[in-house]
């Protein structure tokens, strides 16, 4: 037996091309379902629960609506169902919301290549052959030594243009050429939370610095990263205020897997109990992967 939302018609190509929204950027493009679909799948949301949000959204849709606007809905929505779409849906917001200042993104970034078996160091000073320089992220596993440079957007939709690419790999070139760094296999990187332009991208391959934004590379961006191995930021959390992800990120508590770890800031916090069990089940979720981290 079908269920109704087997029964709702598809939508025409034409009817989804008329309607026009508004990104960030200001840009106006055409809405499209197949790409709300796939995001919302994205959250683990099961394909009839995806249908049935869609359909909502859709009736609500009107000429020049804000991706914002989507977003908020279709959060909403998630919410409903089950906290942990809504938290898994959220995830670019969540990166947004390691802000105001760039040190928790790069203690994200940290985290990240720590759970990967890197023996990691943030905001480090490293003498080059010339001058000394600031790296964000020192990130070594034998002799293998990537210097990464974190580069934190607030507002969506500003990308990193060719400059900063073009910056980094003169800072990095120093680095390499002193001495102790020349018997080092080492890598250059660049990491935003935005994403890049075509003639950074294009430099960065030229040259061969590394480059990680939102979507690139393609399949292996940052978004990918974090879902495929469940290393969520505690900003996903729809269950912890403002104040309290403040207060976690200024104790340098980036991902949700390290309050797997260590309960005490949540009980530092005077959270109740069965406020803490609520989220402890919601990061448990979120968490519950079975790849590893190569």
């Amino acid at each position: 037996m079908k269920s109704k939302t087997d029964l709702i018609p598809p939508i025409p190509e034409a009817v989804q091309k008329s309607i026009q929204i508004k990104k960030s950027s200001g840009e106006q493009v055409d809405f499209s379902i197949p790409k709300l679909r796939g995001s919302l799948l994205k959250s683990g949301a099961a394909k009839q629960e995806v249908d049935q949000i869609i359909d909502t959204v859709r009736d609500e849709l009107y000429q020049g609506i804000s991706t914002r606007e989507i977003y908020n809905r279709a959060f909403a929505l998630l919410k409903k169902k089950k906290r942990v779409y809504a938290s898994k849906y959220k995830l670019k917001r969540a990166i947004y919301e390691l802000g105001p200042t760039g040190f928790p993104f790069e203690q994200f970034v940290g985290q990240l290549y720590h759970y990967a078996g890197y023996e990691v160091a943030v905001n480090c000073e490293l003498q080059g052959q010339c001058v000394k320089h600031e790296v964000d992220v020192v990130a070594q596993k034998n002799k293998h030594v990537l210097y990464m440079e974190c580069k934190f957007h607030r507002e969506a939709g500003r990308k990193c243009d060719v400059k900063v690419p073009l910056y980094i790999h003169s800072r990095y070139q120093d680095l390499i050429q002193h001495p102790p760094n020349v018997k080092k296999q080492t890598q250059g990187w660049v990491v935003t939370n935005t994403q890049f332009t075509g003639d950074a991208v294009q430099y960065g391959s030229c040259v061969g610095l590394l480059l990680l934004s939102w979507d690139y590379p393609k399949d292996q961006g940052l978004k990918d990263m974090i879902d495929r191995l469940g290393l969520y930021p505690i900003t996903v959390s729809t269950l912890l205020s403002n104040r309290e992800k403040g207060f976690l990120l200024s104790r340098n508590v980036v991902l949700c897997r390290q309050l797997l770890n260590d309960r005490f800031y949540l009980d530092h916090l005077g959270i109740s109990e069965t406020r803490i069990k609520r989220i402890l089940e919601e990061v448990e979720q979120l968490c519950d992967v079975d790849s590893t981290l190569h």
